[in-house]
C-alpha cells in the first residue's frame, strides 16, 4: 500500500468527491495533496467493477482514495468491506457495525477506517444504530465515550459524525470533538458543510484538541451541471484550513 505524501502527517485532511478521473486529478492538485478523494461504492454494480475503476483513480493520485458508502447507506456496508480488502485504499467509510469486517478484510492497520455515528438530540450522546438492520430498529443511543471505546474495539480510527446538517447540532458536535480529544481519536464531521460554515466547524474541532480531523465536503462544492467538484472551491477550503492551522 502506498502512503500519500501528506495524509498521515496532516492534522487536517479534506475529503471530497470526484466526478471523473480528470476531476480527481484537479482536486488533488488544488488541495496540494492534502485531500482524500471519495469514490462511492453505490455508483458501481458490483465489487469487481468498483475495484477495477478505483485502481485507476488510485494510480493517478498516489492512492489518496476514500471508499464511500453513498450518503451513509448501510446497505453498502458489505460491498465497501469487500472493495477495501482488494483495493487497500488510504481510507474507508463504514457504518458503526461494519468496522470489524472492513478491518479484518484489510488485514493491516495503516488504512484509516471510520465508523458512522449520528446526532441524537442529546449532548454527550450519539446514535450507533447505523448498520443494515440496526438503522431500522429502535435507536441505539450511547455516551460518545462508549461509542469511541466500541469503535476502538472493532479496529476503527475515527468517528464519522453524520449527518450534521451544517451547524444544526453545534453543541452535540462540540461534545463529540471534546470526547475525541480526550480519547486520542480522530473525527470526521460530515453533512451540510459548505464554504460558509466550514471554518467554524473546523475551528470547533481544533479548539477541542482533536488529534486528526477529516472534514467531508460534498454536494455544496459540486457543480450541478457537470457533477464535478469545483477545484476553485477546494483551493478555498485549503486556504481556510491553512489559516486556521497558522
Amino acid at each position: 500500500m502506498r502512503l500519500t505524501p501528506n495524509f498521515h502527517q496532516d492534522r487536517v485532511c479534506l475529503n471530497v468527491l470526484a466526478g471523473s478521473k480528470q476531476n480527481a486529478l484537479e482536486i488533488y492538485d488544488a488541495a496540494e495533496g492534502h485531500v482524500l478523494v471519495g469514490l462511492l461504492s453505490k455508483n458501481y454494480p458490483d465489487v469487481a467493477s468498483a475495484v477495477a475503476d478505483m485502481r485507476d483513480y488510485a494510480a493517478a493520485i498516489d492512492n489518496a482514495i476514500s471508499v464511500g458508502l453513498g450518503a451513509g447507506d448501510p446497505r453498502q456496508s458489505a460491498m465497501v468491506s469487500a472493495i477495501a480488502g482488494q483495493l487497500q485504499p488510504q481510507h474507508v467509510n463504514q457504518v458503526f457495525t461494519g468496522v470489524g469486517a472492513s478491518r479484518a478484510l484489510l488485514g493491516q492497520n495503516e488504512t484509516v477506517v471510520n465508523g458512522l455515528v449520528s446526532p441524537c438530540g442529546l449532548i454527550g450522546m450519539v446514535k450507533i444504530s447505523t448498520g443494515p438492520l440496526s438503522a431500522s430498529a429502535p435507536s441505539g443511543v450511547v455516551p460518545v465515550e462508549t461509542a469511541i471505546a466500541m469503535l476502538k474495539d472493532m479496529g476503527a480510527d475515527s468517528i464519522k459524525y453524520f449527518s450534521m446538517d451544517g451547524l444544526k447540532f453545534r453543541e452535540e458536535y462540540r461534545a463529540v470533538a471534546e470526547a475525541c480529544a480526550r480519547h486520542d481519536f480522530w473525527l470526521e464531521p460530515t453533512g451540510g458543510i459548505d464554504l460558509q460554515n466550514y471554518r467554524e466547524i473546523l475551528q470547533i474541532a481544533l479548539d477541542a484538541g482533536v488529534p486528526r480531523i477529516i472534514p467531508h465536503i460534498y454536494s455544496s462544492i459540486i457543480d450541478p451541471a457537470s457533477g464535478h467538484t469545483r477545484p476553485a472551491d477546494v483551493r478555498a477550503l485549503l486556504a481556510m484550513t491553512q489559516a486556521a492551522l497558522a
